[in-house]
């Protein structure tokens, strides 16, 4: 969705309002990822803005009435004045545990003494995008359709998002070389199912919800939202960087980066930056704009962008750096980057990060209200918006190092710090949650150091073995300043959503598929092409998409399916399940197997016909191949990972359990990241909706620390 330049006095007044008394607002024009441009006019945007604005004042006491009376009822029935929950992706209990025993965590420590600590069930999957749903709505992911980072379209079988699908809109005005869009594209969740913030909204408690995975788009309800996960770049991928080198000899293989070759003579060199395509031209084409830099010395240059001129050091980021796009008819594109200067001599080689949507601008509805991306960009400056902002892909193909990695993450840490400490001083009553992402990126990145024998080890130094150590002394400084900031009439939970363990092997169940005969290619071999590139349809019993999923090419159901629904279909299940856990890695002795999992016996309710057919639980150290995830298929079936991205948590779900703290006393010995969302409805006296798989940890009929029964829906292996 584009930004449309507007009439800057008068429409601030209206955001400002409209902000101030959180009112929601409809983004009028905007542009999903590849879905083309909605065009309404300025004036029709100044006049809407207007009448909200008089609409709102008018109605503002009747509201704020409305909402004092319902929010105290229910509050009436509350057993806390706010809930907050401090989510930290990823962090494993074990290591944990070991850095609590060697003293190092001290609020850990001291928070498990005021109230508890336990290992938390995670999903199967155990990643981000599933557990983080089943977190927030109670639910398995049979319930809340959310799968896996990649699904398979079942009509092109190529993969997508599981979390979010965007389509143009239908009918469009042309007007000489213009094509206006008439309406705007639809954003469609894929999340079903609802937030246990929706359910606090619709009783009267507010909410201050910031990057949880899997809010994107971001939801009307009663509270503000920063989304997180799966929100795209502005040119509509999940994160595409700019690597501009004059070094004609480099050999590098980019596959998540683009790279730039520029000519750089007396120190001088001329660009452009490459932005979203044009959907208002009838001939399309992306949108550019020129730069040029100019070295200073080895250690500094300057980048001029249209007129502006800003400072590069090496091996420093920059600031934000707005990048402003002019697809015609007076309006502006604009997104944010941080470059980051590697060197000037003998050659310049400079890093750009994916361009984010401009919060102080937003091109896609990112938060609610949508003035709320806006009030954080004001008060606090400018920040990443991209769902996975720490670039791991430029790490692992060594465009930046360790070093240049390690502080871009810290930096947008630092981002989310400030977001969560406003809005535990602007939220007295209610709840806040919060998720970090710095625990799960740097121990993708960082794992190896924990592992001797790791094969990403080869060849690189040990520069960085406190990495992770350090990572969890930060993290135990940000409990306590939240412990800090939380009073007894505060119900407080610290929490990971699975754990960690290193990635050694990768397995490629494509290629293991094939070999067996359940995956037929066009040719007489694979040639290695992504996105099922390779595969002949026509004879092909099975396939492998995402972290784990494997599914039948069934009749019926996938486009060009040839197996037949049940006989046939239950016998080729049984068939690779007996072969998969007998399958040996005989360089490590070992069978990376552990479970095989049939999804309509793990998974409950509307949306088990859209899982995988089946699930692959890995023993920790195998997790699946780099080739496998996207469509590929590999040289060979078992292989060594060597890249930067050494530890993961893609595993049997019961080997990477994640964490929960609690300064309150919690009712089971097992708890599952599906009862948080049910107990923080709970706490505020607010019945668990009937759907919910998961149970209140801490009911109100509690009398001491004793376990309460278990669901019959609960999905964990």
């Amino acid at each position: 969705m584009y930004a449309i330049s507007r009439p800057r006095p008068l429409l601030t007044i209206g955001l400002l309002v409209l902000g101030l008394l959180s009112i929601p607002i409809s983004a009028v024009a905007y542009v999903g990822p590849g879905a083309g441009f909605a065009f309404v006019s300025s004036l029709f945007i100044l006049l809407l803005t207007m009448v909200l604005a008089v609409v709102t004042l008018l109605t503002w006491p009747i509201r704020l009435l409305f909402q004092k009376v319902r929010g105290s009822r229910a509050l009436a029935a509350s057993r806390v004045k706010r809930v907050v929950v401090l989510g930290l992706d990823g962090q494993d209990p074990e290591l944990t545990e070991q850095l609590m025993r060697e003293g190092l965590l001290p609020n850990f420590s001291k928070l498990q003494a005021q109230g508890s600590f336990h290992r938390l069930q995670t999903t199967l999957l155990a990643e981000s995008p599933v557990a983080w749903t089943s977190f927030q709505t109670g639910c398995n992911p049979g319930k809340h359709r959310i799968f896996d980072f990649l699904v398979p379209n079942r009509k092109s079988h190529l993969p997508e998002l599981c979390s979010a699908r965007v389509s143009p809109p239908k009918r469009s005005l042309p007007l000489g070389p213009l094509r206006i869009p008439l309406g705007k594209p639809l954003i469609e969740a894929g999340r079903r199912s609802q937030p246990f913030w929706k359910t606090l909204g619709d009783h009267g408690i507010v909410s201050t919800i910031l990057r949880v995975p899997i809010t994107f788009p971001a939801e009307k309800f009663n509270g503000t939202l920063l989304s997180a996960m799966s929100v795209p770049d502005l040119n509509g991928s999940q994160g595409t960087y700019y690597y501009f080198s004059s070094d004609p000899n480099e050999q590098l293989s980019l596959t998540s980066g683009v790279r730039v070759s520029i000519d750089w003579t007396n120190g001088i060199a001329h660009g452009a930056f490459k932005g979203p395509e044009n959907s208002l031209r009838e001939d399309g084409g992306e949108l550019s704009l020129p730069f040029k830099v100019k070295a200073i010395d080895e250690s500094e240059a300057e980048l001029d962008i249209s007129g502006v001129t800003h400072r590069l050091k090496v091996r420093e980021y920059t600031p934000w750096i707005t990048l402003d796009f002019k697809p015609g008819l007076a309006l502006t594109v604009t997104g944010i980057v941080r470059f980051y200067l590697l060197e000037t001599e003998p050659h310049l080689k400079l890093y750009m990060t994916p361009i984010n949507i401009d919060p102080d601008q937003p091109a896609l509805p990112i938060s609610h209200p949508f003035t709320y991306a806006v009030y954080l960009a004001k008060t606090q400056g400018r920040y990443s918006t991209l769902g996975l902002a720490e670039d791991t892909s430029a790490l692992n193909e060594e465009v930046i190092d360790e070093d240049a990695f390690l502080k871009q993450t810290y930096l947008i840490h630092e981002e989310r710090e400030k977001m969560f400490f406003d809005a535990l001083d602007k939220t007295s009553r209610g709840a806040v949650v919060c998720v970090f992402d710095i625990t799960d990126r740097l121990q993708h990145m960082f794992f190896r150091h924990l592992d001797d024998q790791h094969p990403a080890n080869r060849g690189r130094t040990g520069k960085h073995k406190d990495v992770i150590r350090n990572l969890y002394i930060e993290m135990d400084k940000l409990v306590g300043r939240t412990m800090e900031a939380t009073g007894e009439d505060t119900a407080l939970f610290v929490m990971s959503d699975h754990g960690f363990k290193p990635f050694r092997r990768g397995v490629n169940l494509n290629t293991w598929l094939y070999q067996q005969g359940f995956l037929s290619v066009n040719g007489n071999q694979p040639t290695g092409a992504d996105m099922f590139g390779d595969v002949d349809w026509s004879h092909t019993q099975a396939y492998a998409v995402g972290f784990g999923g494997i599914y039948l090419n069934l009749r019926g159901r996938e486009a060009q399916g040839i197996v037949e629904p049940g006989d046939e279909a239950q016998a080729i299940k049984q068939a690779i399940c007996t072969g998969l856990c007998n399958l040996v890695d005989e360089v490590e002795e070992v069978k990376p197997v552990r479970e095989v999992y049939d999804a309509t016996q793990v998974y409950s309710g509307p949306y088990v016909a859209d899982a995988p057919d089946l699930i692959v639980g890995f023993r920790p150290g195998h997790r699946v191949g780099w080739a496998c995830v996207t469509g590929g298929i590999g040289e060979t079936v078992i292989e060594d990972n060597t890249r930067y991205w050494s530890g993961d948590h893609n595993f049997n779900p019961p080997d990477v359990p994640g964490m929960l703290f609690s300064n309150r006393t919690i009712a089971t010995e097992s708890p599952n990241i599906m009862d948080i969302g049910p107990t923080v409805l709970d706490l505020f006296g607010i019945e668990v909706p009937p759907y919910c798989d998961g149970k209140s940890l801490i009911p109100n009929t509690q009398t001491g620390p004793t376990a309460g029964p278990e669901s019959s829906q609960r999905v964990s292996p």
